[in-house]
């Protein structure tokens, strides 16, 4: 269980820092699409007798290069589409020349967190340190790229150099916690607790910091419940990060009423005082 707990905070605070900015630029398609696909690499890298983490970040670098290379010229959730029918298609191509890769593939699409070994700590954490690095030195660009496309254009920042650096950040991402969530609901963790922090705070610092944490949180949650219940982890950080969108909404909605309530009071007042004079 320490593997597993350490593997889990890992995924958990990756997921938190770049699943805002997958919020951000509407790329839940691409954070859900990359994973699935990536099973490919991992089906070929055990037919070569390599590592499958390996095959994974070759796959998840792959498959997102080619939605930036194809996004250029087109859609991107066309090429989002096409991207993830040609690796699934190269995995079914992969998983007929064995049949013994079966349990990895069910572990690949909905998680295997408990059965994590001392060996896979390390390569999940460091792959881990580069994505937050990546993250953080990728701050500001990414930000205003998100927000603001025109204002970056403007400052000098290349679109596609940026949607490009966004891509590889988002493969090695969900490279690192397949093996903690699956690659059926690996969105799950980067979708659902980043966007109830992008609901919930205000500046883009502590949104990311809230993200980070209630992502953590939901990890933390499913890796024990899963432990106590028997069931598969996916499950839980599927209903915990919807859990965490649905309550973030709850709480910008009423800020919001509180906040149209006190505009309509201050207009109230302002338009007694000049009925008055």
């Amino acid at each position: 269980m320490t593997g597993t707990w350490i593997v889990g905070t890992i995924a958990a605070v990756v997921a938190g820092a770049v699943g805002l900015f997958v919020v951000l630029r509407g790329a839940a398609f691409v954070a859900d699409a990359v994973p699935q696909g990536a099973f490919a690499g991992a089906a070929g890298a055990s037919l070569l007798g390599v590592s499958t983490l390996l095959g994974l970040g070759v796959a998840s670098l792959a498959g997102a290069l080619g939605i930036g290379w194809l996004g250029r010229r087109g859609r991107r959730d066309v090429a989002t589409a096409l991207t993830l029918v040609m690796m699934l298609g190269l995995g079914a191509l992969f998983l007929s020349f064995s049949t013994e890769y079966a349990p990895e593939v069910e572990a690949l699409l909905f998680g295997e967190i408990l059965g994590v070994s001392p060996g896979d700590v390390v390569p999940v954490a460091i792959g881990g340190a580069l994505c937050v690095a990546a993250t953080v030195a990728m701050f500001r660009p990414l930000l205003l790229s998100s927000v603001a496309s025109d204002l970056a254009a403007a400052r000098g920042l290349r679109p596609a150099w940026v949607e490009s650096a966004f891509l590889i950040i988002v493969a090695l991402a969900t490279s690192m916690t397949l093996p903690v969530t699956g690659a059926l609901l690996v969105f799950s963790l980067m979708i659902g607790p980043p966007a109830a922090a992008r609901s919930v705070a205000v500046r883009p610092e502590l949104a990311l910091g809230l993200s980070v944490v209630l992502s953590v949180a939901t990890m933390w949650a499913s890796i024990a419940a899963s432990y106590v219940t028997n069931w598969p982890p996916g499950f839980f950080v599927g209903a915990l990060g919807a859990g965490c969108y649905g309550a973030g909404r709850v709480v910008a909605a009423r800020r919001g009423s509180r906040r149209a309530g006190a505009v309509r009071g201050a207009r109230s007042l302002a338009g007694a005082l000049s009925a008055g004079r």
